[in-house]
């Protein structure tokens, strides 16, 4: 069954803005998709439905077999933890540490402080950032932020990954290291979705490709 399934999904916004037109594509499980595209083309509104931080105005769209188009609003905190999100507006939390940063999901969940630690410091040790635990966020790089929300996403062992631009902003070296991370997690079979304009990343990662055009996938 594919984990991902979208079937005559469009998406509307008030003042009649269609971001997303007749949107058809499933995704089967362990499989790494680039998402491109112009800026505008509608990419983070795609992945957004996905995460259920949006809803489709019409169509449907199915995740992990539950349909995202009729979805209560109470059992959307149980189907992201499955996801692993790590999207530009997801801010990091700065009164606390790198550590705790990675922790909070795990204690939201109810998971036992002890576990919880153990999971933390592996989800940092897999981004390199074990050494940096303590670290507030304000004193990492761009490049070690963004690996600190991949340990975030990734600590609920989730087995969807999804990510909107993630090496936006970041020089040549702080991006090939993001990319060989989800590199790594899609090689252990997680099912990896990335948004990217940088077309070199596609040259280096061989992923399956969806194109959106004015909202359209080509």
């Amino acid at each position: 069954m594919a984990l991902i399934s979208f079937s005559q999904v469009h998406k509307r916004y008030p003042g009649g803005r269609e971001a997303l037109k007749d949107i058809n594509f499933s995704a089967e499980p362990g499989e790494l998709i680039f998402l491109t595209g112009h800026s505008g083309a509608g990419k983070s509104t795609l992945l957004k439905l996905i995460a259920a931080i949006e809803r489709p105005s019409s169509g449907t769209l199915l995740v992990g077999g539950q349909n995202l188009s009729a979805i209560k609003s109470g059992v959307i905190p149980y189907l992201r933890r499955s996801l692993g999100l790590v999207f530009q507006d997801q801010k990091l939390l700065y009164d606390r540490s790198a550590f705790q940063n990675v922790m909070l999901p795990l204690l939201v969940t109810g998971q036992p402080p002890r576990e919880a630690a153990r999971r933390a410091r592996a989800a940092l040790d897999k981004v390199g950032l074990l050494s940096r635990e303590r670290a507030n966020p304000v004193a990492l790089s761009g490049g070690e932020q963004q690996r600190l929300c991949i340990a975030r996403a990734v600590v609920n062992r989730p087995n969807l990954l999804i990510a909107d631009e993630p090496t936006a902003s970041l020089d040549a070296d702080s991006a090939a290291r993001i990319m060989q991370i989800f590199r790594e997690f899609h090689q252990v079979g997680v099912t990896v979705l990335i948004s990217t304009h940088d077309r070199g990343l596609l040259e280096l990662m061989k992923p399956r490709v969806l194109e959106l055009r004015e909202g359209r996938l080509e």
